[in-house]
C-alpha cells in the first residue's frame, strides 16, 4: 500500500537544523520510522484519532486495507502529516501518550532535550507534547512587574546581535535609563554649548573634572550632542575620554540613531568603529538604519549594509529582520544599496524564506525580482502557507528546480488539495501522470484522500483516468472507497468504464456495497454499472452488502434487480452471508424478496444451520417463518437441532423441535449422535431435560457404542451426569452400560485427569452403591 509522504520535501535535520523549533508536524517528521516501528497497536490509536475527530470513520475503514503493521503505520503517519499542526499536536498528546506510553516518553525525552538546548521554555510543541504550558504561565504570572516593565521589546533577532562578544556593545541596565548616579547637567551654556558649537578647544579645556557621560534635562550625553551635528573631532575625543558609545536617551536614542538620523556620514563611521550597536532600538522599535532610510540618508543606509557584511556574515541581518516584518518598501532600498539578497543566518535561511514563511506577498515579490534563489527548502515552507499566489511567484521565478522537487511539490499539493498550485506546477512542466515512490500517480491519491478539486485540475491538464495502485486500484475504485462524489462523478463524465476491474477483479459497484455508500451505488447503477457483476471469488455486490450487513446497498441493489440467490464459488448466497453477518433486517429483507432458504452451500449447509449453529434465535425464526426445512442434513449428517444443541441455545432447541413436532428428536448424524449425545458432551444439562422430558430416548448408541452417559463422563461435565443418572420419569440412564472398548460410564470417568472427572466417578459409585 502507498505512502503519502512527500520524497524531497521533508529533509532531514541536519547538525545546524537540528535544534530547530520542534513543532509537532517537524517532530513526527524527524521520529517517523521511529514511530513507524514503535506504534504496537495502531488499531486503538486510530479509534482514539477518531473519538477526537481527526480522523473520520470513513478513514478509519480504509486503514483497515492494510495488511502490515508497517504499512499501517506508516500510511497513519502521511494522513497525520497532510492535516497539519492541531492534528499532529493531537495525535501525540493525548492520543499517543494513551495508547503507546513507552513510544510517547521517548519522543518526550527528545523534545525535551531539544528545548533544554534552546533554552527556550515556551516552544510551541512543548506545551502540548511535555505539558509545561502551566509552569511557564506561572513562572511569568510571578515575575515581578518592575522587572517586566523594565524588559526591551527587542526582536529575539536583534537582541542575540547585540549581545554578541564580538561586537563588543554590552552595556550595563544603567545605560538604558537615567540614574541617580548621573550627573544632569542643568545649564544650557558651558560644556554642552562647545560640544553643539563643535568648539573642540573650548571643550578640552572646560573638560577636565567633569563627567563626560554627564546627561542634559532630554538624558542626552555629550556625545549624542556631538553626533547630532556631526562633529567628528568632538566624538573622537569624547570617546577618548571614556564617553558610552552606546549611551541612552529618555527615547532611547543612541549616539548613532542622532548620528545616522541627521545623515552625518562620517560621525556614524566613526562610531561604527567604536563598537556602536548598529541594532540598538528606540522607543519606537526604530534601529538607527531606520533613520536614515526614512530621512532619505541613502548614503548611511549603504554604509550600515557594507559594516553588517564585514562585521555579521552568516548572521541574522536587516534584510532578514525586514523581510520577517513584510517592510517590503525597506527591503527594496536596503538592495538598491547593496544587500545581498541570498544573505544567509545562523540557520542558512535567507530573506526570501523568512518573508515566504511568514506569507509576505509584496516582500517575496520584491526579494524575487532582485533575483532571490529559489531552492527545495523555499519551495517547501511556501506549502505551509498555502498561499497559491506566492507559489506561483516562486515557479515564475524559479531557475533549474530538478524534476523530482516539482514532483514532490506536485504530490504535496495534493494533499493539501491546492488546485491552484496544481495547476501552476503542470504548466512550468510537471508530469501530471508523475508516480511517487509507492507508485501513485498524483490522481489516484487525490481520489484516495477525497480532494476533489485536486483531482478536477489534475484531469483537466490531461491525468489518465485509467491508471492504476500497485494492488490495481483505479481512481474510481478509490474515489467510491473514500465516499468523493465529485471526483466519481467527474471520473464518469470523462468516460471512465463503470465496470472497470480493480482487486480481485472487483468493479466500483463492489466498493460502495463494500463500504455501504448507497448514494455513489445509486450514482453507479444510474450510470449503467452491472448489478450482478462477479468478482475472483464470484461474490456479486449484494454478497458483498449482505456479508458487512448494508442494508442501504442491499436496499438499493435489490431495486436494481440483484440476483438474490447468486452462488459465489462456495456455493454460498447473499442468504448465507447476511445469517454469518447476523443482520436480521438483511435477513428478513432478503427472504422477501424470494431468497431461498434451503439452498445448500457446499458444505450442504443452508442458511438455517448457520444460524442455529451461531446461536441467532431471531434470525432462526425469521428462517423458519419463511418455510425453511429444520430437518435438512448437511455432509455430516448434522440438521440444524444438532447445531442448536451444540451451541447450547434453548430457545432455538425449543423452536426446531415445534418446528418438527418432535420429529427431529432422535436425529443421528453420519456419526450416529443424537442431539442428547451432544449436549452431554458439551455439557448443556439444561437442554438435556429438555430433550428428555420431549420424549428423547436415555441410551442410545453411537458409532463407538457411547450412551450419552459416556459421553457426558468423557468430557467431565458433572451437571450433565447428575441430570442424566438422576432421570426418574420412565427409562433411567443404563450405569453398567459398555462401549466397543468395553468400559462402563465410570470406567470412562476414572480414566480422566481432572478434578471435574474425579467427581463424576465419586456421583457414579454413590449412585451404585460402590461407595457410601
Amino acid at each position: 500500500m502507498m505512502s503519502v509522504a512527500s520524497s524531497g520535501l521533508f529533509p532531514p535535520i541536519t547538525s545546524q537544523e537540528k535544534f530547530a523549533n520542534p513543532y509537532a508536524v517537524q517532530v513526527l517528521k524527524t521520529k517517523k520510522n521511529e514511530l513507524i516501528e514503535g506504534i504496537k497497536n495502531p488499531e486503538q490509536l486510530i479509534n482514539l484519532l477518531v473519538d477526537h475527530g481527526i480522523f473520520s470513520v470513513e478513514k478509519k475503514t480504509v486503514m483497515s486495507y492494510y495488511r502490515t503493521k508497517t504499512e499501517k503505520n506508516s500510511r497513519l503517519l502521511d494522513i497525520l502529516l497532510s492535516k497539519g499542526e492541531r492534528a499532529c499536536r493531537l495525535f501525540f498528546y493525548p492520543c499517543l501518550k494513551q495508547i503507546e506510553p513507552r513510544l510517547y516518553n521517548s519522543i518526550k525525552s527528545y523534545v525535551s532535550h531539544v528545548n533544554d538546548t534552546v533554552k527556550d521554555g515556551r516552544r510551541q510543541l512543548v506545551g502540548y507534547l511535555l505539558e509545561r504550558d502551566k509552569e511557564d504561565n506561572q513562572a511569568l504570572v510571578k515575575e515581578p512587574p518592575e522587572k517586566r516593565s523594565r524588559k526591551v521589546n527587542l526582536p529575539k533577532k536583534v537582541k542575540k546581535e547585540a549581545q554578541k562578544p564580538s561586537v563588543q556593545v554590552k552595556e550595563k541596565k544603567s545605560s538604558l535609563v537615567e540614574t541617580p548616579r548621573q550627573k544632569v547637567v542643568q545649564s544650557s551654556g558651558g560644556v554642552f554649548d562647545a560640544v553643539m558649537k563643535g568648539d573642540l578647544s573650548l571643550l578640552e579645556s572646560i573638560l577636565k573634572g567633569s563627567d563626560v557621560n554627564a546627561v542634559n534635562s532630554s538624558g542626552e550625553t555629550l556625545l549624542h550632542v556631538a553626533a547630532s551635528n556631526g562633529h567628528v573631532p568632538v566624538i573622537e575625543f569624547l570617546l577618548s575620554k571614556g564617553a558610552k558609545v552606546d549611551a541612552k536617551d529618555k527615547k532611547r536614542m543612541t549616539p548613532l540613531h542622532r548620528a545616522a538620523e541627521n545623515g552625518h556620514l562620517e560621525a556614524v563611521s566613526v562610531l561604527l568603529h567604536a563598537g556602536a550597536n548598529m541594532y540598538s532600538l528606540d522607543n519606537d522599535s526604530q534601529s538607527p538604519l531606520h533613520l536614515a532610510a526614512q530621512n532619505n540618508h541613502h548614503h548611511v543606509v549603504k554604509l550600515f549594509l557594507q559594516e553588517e557584511e564585514k562585521r555579521y556574515k552568516n548572521r541574522s541581518n536587516f534584510l532578514h529582520m525586514e523581510a520577517s516584518k513584510n517592510n517590503n518598501r525597506l527591503v527594496e532600498l536596503l538592495l538598491k544599496n547593496g544587500a545581498n539578497v541570498d544573505s544567509l543566518d545562523e540557520k542558512k535561511h535567507t530573506a526570501l524564506y523568512h518573508a515566504v514563511s511568514g506569507g509576505h506577498e509584496a516582500t517575496v515579490k520584491v526579494l524575487l525580482e532582485a533575483g532571490a534563489t529559489v531552492d527545495p527548502s523555499i519551495i517547501d515552507v511556501a506549502f505551509n502557507t498555502n498561499n497559491e499566489y506566492i507559489f506561483g511567484l516562486l515557479l515564475q521565478y524559479s531557475k533549474g528546480l530538478s524534476a523530482d522537487t516539482m514532483i514532490s511539490a506536485m504530490f504535496k499539493a495534493v494533499k493539501l488539495n491546492l488546485f491552484g498550485i496544481i495547476k501552476a506546477l503542470i504548466d512550468k512542466g510537471t508530469d501530471v501522470n508523475a508516480r511517487n515512490d509507492m507508485q501513485y500517480t498524483p490522481l489516484l491519491l487525490a481520489a484516495e484522500l477525497g480532494k476533489s478539486e485536486a483531482a478536477q485540475a489534475l484531469i483537466e491538464k490531461g491525468a489518465h483516468i485509467d491508471d492504476r495502485t500497485p494492488n490495481l486500484n483505479t481512481a474510481l475504485h478509490l474515489s467510491v472507497q473514500g465516499g468523493d462524489v465529485p471526483t466519481l462523478k467527474l471520473l464518469l463524465q470523462k468516460g471512465i468504464n463503470v465496470d472497470i476491474t480493480g482487486p480481485g477483479h472487483q468493479t466500483p459497484l463492489h466498493m460502495a456495497a463494500y463500504h455501504n455508500r448507497p448514494d455513489l451505488s445509486d450514482i453507479l447503477l444510474s450510470a449503467g454499472a452491472n448489478v450482478n457483476a462477479v468478482s475472483k471469488e464470484s461474490l456479486t455486490p449484494l454478497h458483498l452488502a449482505s456479508q458487512r450487513n448494508n442494508v442501504d446497498v442491499a436496499q438499493n441493489l435489490i431495486e436494481h434487480k440483484a440476483n438474490v440467490n447468486a452462488k459465489d464459488k462456495h456455493s454460498k448466497t447473499p442468504l448465507h452471508l447476511a445469517v454469518e453477518g447476523g443482520g436480521l433486517a438483511l435477513v428478513q429483507l432478503l427472504l422477501n424478496n424470494k431468497a431461498d432458504p434451503n439452498v445448500a452451500d457446499k458444505d450442504k449447509k443452508t442458511p438455517l444451520h448457520i444460524a442455529a449453529e451461531e446461536g441467532k434465535s431471531e434470525v432462526v425464526a425469521a428462517l423458519l417463518s419463511s418455510q425453511a426445512r429444520y430437518g435438512v442434513k448437511d455432509m455430516d449428517g448434522c440438521t440444524p437441532i444438532h447445531y442448536a444443541t451444540i451451541s447450547g441455545n434453548m430457545d432455538i432447541v425449543k423452536s426446531l423441535l415445534k418446528a418438527g413436532k418432535n420429529k427431529n428428536l432422535e436425529e443421528k448424524n453420519v456419526w450416529r449422535k443424537t442431539p442428547l449425545h451432544l449436549a452431554a458432551e458439551h455439557g448443556h444439562s439444561d437442554i438435556i431435560q429438555l430433550l428428555l422430558t420431549n420424549g428423547a430416548a436415555i441410551d442410545p448408541l453411537d458409532n463407538n457404542r457411547d450412551t450419552p452417559l459416556h459421553c457426558a463422563c468423557k468430557s467431565g461435565h458433572l451437571s450433565s451426569v447428575q441430570t442424566l443418572v438422576g432421570w426418574n420419569q420412565g427409562q433411567k440412564a443404563n450405569l453398567q452400560a459398555t462401549n466397543s472398548l468395553k468400559k462402563t460410564p465410570l470406567q470412562v470417568a476414572e480414566a480422566g485427569t481432572t478434578d471435574s472427572h474425579q467427581q463424576v466417578a465419586t456421583v457414579l459409585k454413590k449412585k451404585m452403591r460402590i461407595i457410601k
